[in-house]
Parts: structure tokens; C-alpha cells; sequence
């Protein structure tokens, strides 16, 4: 695939049915575009809601009525894995529980106060964070949910 390392990144429109916030969530993510003509991008941030991951590569089409690049599906995993974190216990600090993972060498983007999500990269190893997420799920501190997570990491677990 043809790439212009020129070509400045452009946003996608996500829309979507939260089961969990019980209504229809529109994000944007910035991409790379990858071939226009084709609609391939190569989405480069962490999302925080839609179920794709850092690094997957998605077809988007031009939405008149949005004035937006939707997303219509992923064509391409990169093996990345999106997890969210929701901090329950409010008497304690994001940061502190963001450092946990930093320190598991997880890239993470804090969304607000509570809410943060992991990236985790295809080559490494999802294990010690699952049971770090669990062992602070089981602690009452934070709940999580595997967004998008690579064939790869689901191997981890077992």
C-alpha cells in the first residue's frame, strides 16, 4: 500500500450503541491516511469508546450528511489490544492507578478524572496486566473492559 509520510493524519467518525452508557455515542480518532482512493487509514491514537485498536487499518467513507470520514469496518488488525478502565474507588487518585500500567510499560490516554484507557502493544505480553486489572477489579479499585482485544492477547490469558 502506497503511503505519503506528507499526508497530515485526519479524523473518523465513530457511531455506535453504548450498552453501557444505554445510548448512541459518536467519537472521532485520528488516522493515517493509507490509500484515499480505497478509504484505508491507520488509526493513530488510543480510542476511548469505539472497539478498534492503535494501529488497525480501517475503511472510512465521506458521509455528506455527517461532513465527516465514517468508519465502516476494519480491514486490517494490528494485534494491539484497547482495554478501558473506570476507577470506582473515588478516594483515589487516576494518576496513581494510571501508573500502575505506565509502569507494566502500557501506553495510556487519560480521557477525565476516572476514565482512562491501556494500549496494549501486539509483542507484549497481555498477562501481567490482565491480572493487574484484576487484582485491582478484586480490590474494589477500578472495572475494565476488553474493547478490542488481539487474537494474540486472548492467548495470553490461557
Amino acid at each position: 500500500m502506497m503511503k505519503d509520510k506528507e499526508t497530515p493524519l485526519v479524523k473518523i467518525m465513530f457511531r455506535f450503541y453504548s450498552n453501557v452508557l444505554d445510548e448512541w455515542i459518536i467519537e472521532t480518532v485520528w488516522a493515517q491516511p493509507i490509500n484515499t482512493a480505497k478509504g484505508l487509514y491507520k488509526i493513530e491514537n488510543i480510542p476511548f469508546y469505539a472497539a478498534v485498536a492503535y494501529g488497525d487499518i480501517v475503511f472510512a467513507k465521506y458521509n455528506r450528511k455527517e461532513q465527516a470520514l465514517v468508519y465502516k469496518e476494519t480491514i486490517e488488525y494490528s494485534e494491539n489490544s484497547t482495554i478501558q478502565v473506570i476507577i470506582l474507588d473515588k478516594s483515589i487518585e487516576t494518576n496513581d492507578v494510571i501508573d500502575l500500567f505506565t509502569n507494566l510499560s502500557c501506553e495510556v490516554e487519560h480521557y477525565s478524572d476516572g476514565y482512562f484507557v491501556i494500549n496494549v502493544i501486539a509483542e507484549q505480553n497481555y498477562f501481567p496486566i490482565k491480572a493487574k486489572l484484576t487484582e485491582q477489579q478484586k480490590k474494589g479499585v477500578l472495572d475494565y473492559a476488553e474493547a478490542c482485544l488481539s487474537y494474540k492477547h486472548q492467548q495470553d490469558e490461557e
